[in-house]
Order: structure tokens, then sequence, then C-alpha cells
């Protein structure tokens, strides 16, 4: 008797019928659950970094006699982010900057007073869970457009190496850079892995996130433009022409609200942040560095970032980076170094910044465990004693 042919039909992922009871296909849930594996030690040793960063923090703090909890929770832009929770965005341009909140985009406090709404805890908590949730999410991003780019250790050091940056103790705090962060990570990935529509949608989400979210807009726009001239396809135009609307939007609303076309950049002004080509960027540099006796300690530390962050760009240049971490970084290094406004926030401002750390992340990869242990314990050490002396001892905001 002959044997019988069998023969196996191939459905594609598309056409298959869903799982019973309407839930997901168990495909995708399992290619999440490999992925999230695969990142697992990237989100722990961020994790393990941060948790180092905070006990520090919590030792000093008590040492010192003060509450850590405003700190992190209710202090300068954390303060603004929970008014506009709670009463929403000024109607006036007003004649100072303590008189207006539309410096501020929209998503972060809309989430926070969203989420507040449907849970117990008060709207302070909330957007620290928030900021901390949306780390781990910028972390697992940042693992996979390193991994994608350099391959696995790269992706796992450069996750842990932006959890050592000079101020990421920004990213546990009430603030949008870890928001934002995740958002740009992923639109990048996107790109990366040609998914047009999700680039440009997380773009939009980027945009209403904070200023510099024209930098993630800019990238995408002009990498989906490239794509459509190469490949004549439609997806690449709709993720360019998705991905400025979150920024134009809320800077069209802005102007509506205050009944003038230029009323975002006025309320820029009031905050003293126009831009002035790197003037005022320049002057602080020379006098922080070389002639100030005896200069305060952040300031030198924006100063070498600001320097470093420069070197970085030129190797990334080097090294061939895909255009649309090119131009992500370099509209970045552009706002930042051409800000004619204050000057000691900016190394938080560069926070978002993370492909700056991919040649320094596969530098680190192929080095020999001794070398890339000392690297990284350092990063780790100086980022928990910078994070304490910004908090508890400088005066100012981060």
């Amino acid at each position: 008797m002959p044997p019988t042919a069998t023969h196996h039909v191939t459905v594609p992922a598309s056409r298959r019928p869903p799982a019973p009871g309407g839930g997901p296909v168990p495909g995708r849930e399992n290619r999440l659950f490999r992925a999230l594996t695969r990142a697992a030690p990237a989100l722990l040793g961020y994790v393990a970094v941060r948790l180092t960063g905070l006990l520090i923090l919590a030792h000093w703090s008590h040492l010192k006699g003060q509450t850590l909890w405003p700190a992190l929770a209710t202090s300068w832009d954390s303060e603004w982010y929970l008014g506009i929770a709670d009463h929403g965005y000024e109607h006036r341009l007003g004649t100072a900057m303590e008189s207006n909140n539309l410096a501020f985009f929209p998503l972060y406090p809309m989430l926070v007073k969203a989420v507040a709404g449907v849970t117990p805890g008060s709207r302070a908590s909330v957007a620290l869970a928030l900021a901390i949730g949306s780390s781990l999410v910028a972390a697992w991003g940042i693992f996979a457009v390193g991994e994608r780019l350099h391959g696995w250790r790269t992706g796992t050091v450069a996750a842990v190496l932006w959890g050592a940056m000079p101020v990421a103790v920004v990213q546990w705090m009430g603030y949008t850079e870890s928001l934002f962060t995740a958002f740009v990570a992923w639109a990048l990935y996107a790109v990366l892995t040609g998914r047009w529509l999700w680039a440009g949608w997380l773009a939009t989400l980027a945009g209403l996130t904070r200023p510099t979210g024209i930098a993630i807009a800019a990238a995408v726009t002009l990498a989906g433009l490239v794509a459509l001239v190469r490949t004549r396809e439609l997806r690449p135009l709709a993720g360019a022409l998705i991905a400025p609307l979150g920024w134009c939007g809320y800077v069209t609303w802005v102007a509506l609200r205050l009944g003038r076309w230029d009323g975002y950049f006025a309320v820029q002004e009031r905050w003293k942040n126009a831009w002035d080509g790197g003037r005022l960027t320049l002057e602080e540099l020379t006098k922080q560095l070389a002639y100030r006796p005896h200069p305060q300690l952040l300031m030198v530390v924006v100063s070498v970032v600001l320097l470093v962050s420069t070197g970085l760009y030129l190797l990334c240049l080097t090294d061939r980076q895909p255009l649309v971490l090119l131009v992500f970084t370099g509209v970045m290094l552009l706002i930042v170094l051409g800000s004619g406004g204050v000057y000691f926030p900016r190394a938080r401002f560069l926070l978002p910044a993370f492909p700056l750390l991919l040649p320094v992340a596969a530098g680190v990869a192929r080095a020999r465990r001794p070398v890339a242990l000392l690297v990284l314990g350092g990063a780790v050490l100086s980022s928990a004693w910078l994070g304490g002396h910004l908090l508890l001892v400088w005066q100012g905001p981060p």
C-alpha cells in the first residue's frame, strides 16, 4: 500500500483565525514574551543602576535631615505639570514666565490627570509612577535600537549607560524626559524595522510631550521621504506626514488660545528661551571651563556633557549611523547648543539623545570584562553621586 501524501498548508499570520474568545493570537503573545525575555538583562541592569542611585540619594537625604519625596515628585517642573493637571492652561500670555504654563507640553499632565482619576493615589504619586514606568519602556526601546544595530551586548550596555548618565536622577522624577525618551526610542526602532505608521504616531506622541519633539518629527519625516523615493511605497509617506502632527498641533493650539500666530514662541521668549545660534552657549562654555576661578560643579558637568555630546555626534557620523538617528540627535544638539536660554538644564535636555551613547556602548561591549565593569561601575557611582548633588546641594532645578 503506497504511503499517503501529507500536505502542509501554511496560513499567513494575517489570515489566521483569532484565538478562542476573541483574544489575541497566541503567536503575537509569544513574540512579545520572547522580546521581553531577550531584553530582561538590559532592563534588570537599568533598574539596578537606578536603584543604586535612589538608595544613595535616600541615605544622603537622611543624613541631611531632608525629605526625599518632594524632591522627586513635587519640585520645580513637577509642580508645573501637577498644576496643569489640576487647573489646566492659562488663557493669557502674561508678563513673566511665572504667570504662564503654556511652555509645558500637554501629554504628560493629561496622562497624570486621567490615570489619577481612576486610581486611588494622589496626582503626584501617579506622575512619579508614570515617569518610572516610562523609563522602563524607554530602556527597553534603547536596548532594541542598540541590538538592532550592533547586537545584544551593545543593546544591553546602552540601556545601562542611559541609566547612568550624569543627570539620570531625573528619569525617576515627575519630569517628562522618561516618557519622551520612550516614544523616541520606539519611534526610531519602528523606522529601523520599516513600521512607518508606528513611527509616525509615536513621533506625534513625542511631539505632544516635549518641545524637542520637533527633533524626532523631523527625523521620521526626512527618513520617510527618503524611503518613499527609494521604494515608491506609500507607508513611508504616511509616517512622514503623521510625525509632525503632535508638535505642530500643540503649537497651533497655543496660537489660537492666545490669539496670535506666534503665541508659543512668545511664551518661550517670556521664559528667556529664544534661539541665538549658540552665542550664549559658547560664552558659558568659555566662562565655566576657562575663566571662572571657582565654577559650580553642575555648570562644569553641563559644559563637559555638551562638549562630549558634540564629539560623540561626530563619532556617530563616522560610524555612519542610520539617517533617522543622525537627524534626531543632530536636531537635538542644534536646539540645545543654539539656545539662548538658561544653561544649567542642558545636560537634562540631552537625556533623550541616547543614540549618542551607541558608539560608547559598542566599545564597552567589545572590551574585556574587567575594563567593561570598571567603566560601567564608574559611570553608575558618578551618576548616583551627581544625582544627590543635584537634588540636595544644588539650589536650583535639575
